[in-house]
């Protein structure tokens, strides 16, 4: 599958934002790779990994955060589950899941319940461990600072934000993934 020919697909009227989208999804994509190639014992498929990473954020397009180009009627929030839907009329539904299931360390229904978020009522968890692995890298690298790798304790910091449940998820995937 040619992923940038999907996100051209998408984006090719916005070329500011595909920039980002790309440049994001990229270091991504390769912390991802950095961790499947050195952990073989956790099964997972790099060629999935490569194009669900390049794929995650597909779902920006959709949302209003004018800082990053995106110029859409949606909250930020619904990236993922609008990304994921994109991706399953796209036929990908494994992609999709990866999409809907990568914000913060995952949302569990309860987190979506008590915060009111606008997204269907459903657990957004990573199941899988490519979706764990892409969940994990995505953390080190935003949209509105591509050309930096964030250190850890700032990772760690922006988690807190969907609470001490989601921290507890990063820090086991780092102990998990970079030990």
């Amino acid at each position: 599958m040619d992923c940038i020919e999907l996100i051209d697909k998408y984006y090719k009227d916005f070329p500011e934002l595909r920039n980002i989208l790309l440049t994001h999804s990229e270091a991504v994509c390769e912390r991802a790779l950095r961790i499947v190639d050195a952990h073989p014992e956790l099964g997972a498929d790099p060629q999935f990994v490569a194009e669900a990473a390049m794929l995650h954020d597909i779902g920006i397009i959709f949302c209003n955060a004018p800082k990053i180009y995106c110029f859409g009627k949606h909250h930020y929030i619904e990236h993922g589950y609008l990304g994921a839907e994109l991706l399953r009329k796209e036929g990908l539904p494994r992609h999709a899941n990866v999409a809907e299931r990568h914000t913060g360390t995952g949302l569990t229904l309860d987190e979506v319940r008590q915060n009111n978020w606008p997204i269907p009522l459903q657990d957004y968890s990573p199941r899988t461990i490519e979706e764990q692995i892409i969940c994990y890298a995505d953390k080190f690298y935003s949209k509105s600072h591509i050309d930096i790798e964030l250190p850890l304790d700032k990772v760690r910091t922006s988690i807190w934000k969907y609470g001490a449940d989601s921290v507890a998820r990063f820090d086991k995937w780092k102990n998990l993934f970079e030990p």
